[in-house]
This record gives C-alpha cells, sequence and structure tokens, in this order.
C-alpha cells in the first residue's frame, strides 16, 4: 500500500453542491477512480477511512454524501459507534430523507460524481468502478445501469431491496450493465432474504451478466462498518479481498 492524501471538498451537481471526501495516492499521478457510496448513516470518519484503504492499493476514490439535499454531513448527529438501541431513533430522522431521495435523483448526482472524477488530473482514462454499502450497494447497481460507458466494475456488499415489484427496480436494470459485478449479501438480512437474492441471480443469468453473487454466512446487514454493532472482522476482510479482486481485474 502507498501513502494516501485525503480532503473534503464540493462537488457541483445539477441540483446544488454535494460535499464529498476525496482520497488518492500520494504519488502525484493518475489513478482509475473509484466512487464510493455511502451507507444509510452518511458519509463519517469510518468511510472516509475506507476510502483512504482504498486508495492505498492505487486507486483515486470519491465518497459524495449522497444526502446533500438534506444538509451537509452529517446529515444527523451520530454517536461515535451505533448500536441497535439508538438505531430506531437515527433512522426516524433518516427516513424521510431517504424516502425524498428518489432513483432519478440519484442518477442524475451520479452523473455530476463521474464527471467530476473524469475531469480530475488524478484519474486515469479508462473504466471506473463503484462500491456500495447497505443503501450504497444500490447506488451503485444503479449507477453500473445507467452509465455502462464509464463504469467497468460495481461491487455491492449488504445492500437491501435489489429486487422490488417496481418497474425501476434494480433486478431489473442490470442487463443495462457492461461491468462485472459483485453481490455480498448478509446472511441475516431482512431487507435481502434468500427468495430474493435467488431472484436476482435468476435475473443476472438471464440477461447475461458478468457477475459473482456470494452469502457471506452468520454477517449481519452491516458487516462492513465498523462503527456500528453491525460489524464482522471476519466478513469484513472478506469484503476487502472480493474488492480488490473485482477491481484488479477490471480497472
Amino acid at each position: 500500500m502507498t501513502s494516501v492524501h485525503g480532503t473534503r471538498l464540493d462537488i457541483p451537481t445539477p441540483d446544488g453542491v454535494a460535499d464529498a471526501y476525496l482520497a488518492h495516492p500520494d504519488d502525484g499521478t493518475p489513478h482509475p477512480g473509484v466512487l464510493l457510496y455511502m451507507d444509510a448513516f452518511g458519509l463519517r470518519p469510518s468511510l472516509e477511512e475506507m476510502a483512504r484503504r482504498l486508495a492505498g492499493h492505487g486507486y483515486t476514490v470519491l465518497v459524495p454524501n449522497v444526502m446533500y439535499r438534506a444538509g451537509r454531513a452529517p446529515v444527523v448527529d451520530l454517536p461515535e459507534f451505533i448500536d441497535p438501541a439508538e438505531r430506531p431513533e437515527i433512522f426516524a430522522q433518516l427516513s424521510p430523507i431517504m424516502q425524498a431521495f428518489t432513483p432519478d435523483l440519484a442518477m442524475r448526482d451520479a452523473g455530476a460524481y463521474l464527471d467530476w472524477l473524469a475531469a480530475s488530473p488524478l484519474v486515469a482514462d479508462g473504466p471506473m468502478g463503484t462500491t456500495g454499502y447497505c443503501l450504497g450497494g444500490v447506488l451503485g447497481i444503479r449507477t453500473a445501469a445507467a452509465y455502462p460507458d464509464r463504469i467497468g466494475a460495481a461491487a455491492s456488499f449488504h445492500a437491501g431491496h435489489l429486487v422490488t415489484d417496481a418497474e425501476d427496480s434494480p433486478h431489473r436494470l442490470v442487463g443495462r450493465s457492461t461491468a462485472e459485478l459483485y453481490f455480498g449479501h448478509a446472511d441475516h438480512d431482512h431487507s435481502m432474504p434468500a427468495d430474493q437474492i435467488a431472484s436476482l441471480e435468476r435475473t443476472l443469468d438471464a440477461d447475461g451478466v458478468s457477475y459473482r453473487s456470494e452469502l457471506y454466512e452468520g454477517a449481519q446487514h452491516g458487516y462492513t462498518q465498523t462503527d456500528t454493532a453491525a460489524y464482522s472482522s471476519e466478513a469484513d476482510q472478506r469484503h476487502w479481498r472480493n474488492l480488490l479482486e473485482l477491481f484488479g481485474r477490471r480497472l
């Protein structure tokens, strides 16, 4: 791993300005761009640390506050460690913000984030990647489908509701992607149960998508997030191995 530099910055979007965090190798040369999508708890120190770790492997990593319309990060007050007792109160504040954040808005923003990366001298020419967690896992898959000419690899970890009855359900869009996709499902995740995983995989197979879909046995929804009670060191290490292998092949 190389030395990295991290900085906070603002990204212009069609609807305003999104605050964000950028991490990149501190060597003065361009590297493949990666859009790292936050979980529902938002842009915070633990995600900045994830961005720096990924950048240390040779990537320029942008982590936008996707909920910028509701304010700069942190959008709601968060404790240093998020345990189950605090989650209902936090989600009561986050729920209306997430409901207002429609897929159309998300993909309009995604175009702005990818434009910024493409214009940056810190980003090499060629395909970019996405990795996302929880809510961000869904956004990453939508981005790969919406911008197939830009995204070469997309990873989704402990994402929920990838299969719904909606016309724009993520699983109905995967066939538009030309990226290699990776799904790391949490074993204990009511938002993505076994029948939905099977439905997603059937659609991926039918659409001829290049992908891997794996179940992380014993892991809870949120297993990659070090500042939450759902964190699993074993599952997180597995996540890093699979993510770096994917990006190493495709970016």
